[in-house]
């Protein structure tokens, strides 16, 4: 099967894509590109859908760089010289040409970024948590350092989870509102006195507070196309043992 690759016009001609579940070798639960060794997945089967995304973005397998996602606001410099191991992060940023940035999600933002006039790119993994602590904000403080310029970055979000199957209990509403109550916007009643929140709205508004005046999302909602996406909160309403990640990847 094909690799399936979403792209956006606004990161073009950069090489990157928010890939699908579409065209791995993993089996079952996984099918099929399932890119996450934090899974129960095969490594075997990782690994070899890891090198297809590779070849996809035209590096090397080692050349594409995946950090531990802890759900922090930690950011890792990415230069030609590799890590020994995966460092403990949630953000990615580089200005070195030839590596390629991969963020593994399954509901939370893959977030990609770039100051092509710079020649500096960003990665980001945003699940509410990380947005809400700075995650995003923090990628574009580590991209500034390394010679973007706020104005030039482009931001786009990739698939994530909807506004119409993200419902939350009012403890997590009142979490965001403690923040800032204008953040009630982002929330609409739902049943049984639950609340549906809308994630990449959150996104792209913590996007644009900090000064970039290009950001869109891609417009998919993981949950709701388990043909196309995995999702964590799908797999845990169908009672499933695991589920597959999916990866987001940009390069110089």
């Amino acid at each position: 099967m094909t690799l399936e690759i979403i792209t956006a016009d606004s990161l073009a001609p950069l090489h990157h894509g928010f890939f699908t579940r579409r065209g791995g070798t993993s089996s079952g639960i996984f099918n099929s590109l399932n890119c996450g060794y934090g899974s129960s997945d095969q490594n075997e089967a990782v690994t070899t859908n890891r090198a297809r995304v590779a070849q996809a973005m035209q590096v090397k397998p080692e050349n594409l760089i995946t950090v531990t996602q802890v759900h922090s606001t930690d950011v890792h410099v990415v230069t030609s010289e590799p890590a020994p191991a995966p460092p403990r992060a949630d953000a990615m940023v580089c200005a070195t040409p030839g590596m390629a940035l991969g963020i593994l999600t399954a509901d939370c933002q893959p977030v990609l970024f770039a100051d092509q006039q710079a020649g500096v790119i960003g990665a980001a993994h945003a699940g509410w948590k990380g947005a809400l602590f700075g995650v995003l904000e923090a990628t574009l403080d580590e991209m500034v350092a390394l010679g973007a310029t706020r104005r030039h970055i482009c931001a786009v979000i990739g698939p994530t989870i909807g506004q119409r199957a993200y419902e939350v209990g009012a403890e997590f509403r009142d979490t965001f509102l403690t923040e800032d109550p204008d953040n009630s916007r982002f929330f609409e009643n739902g049943r049984d006195g639950k609340y549906q929140f809308d994630l990449p709205s959150y996104g792209l508004h913590r996007l644009r507070n900090a000064g970039i005046a290009k950001t869109h999302w891609c417009g998919h909602c993981t949950y709701s196309s388990p043909e196309q996406f995995f999702s964590y909160r799908r797999s845990v309403h169908e009672k499933q043992a695991d589920y597959g990640r999916l990866i987001s990847v940009i390069r110089l």
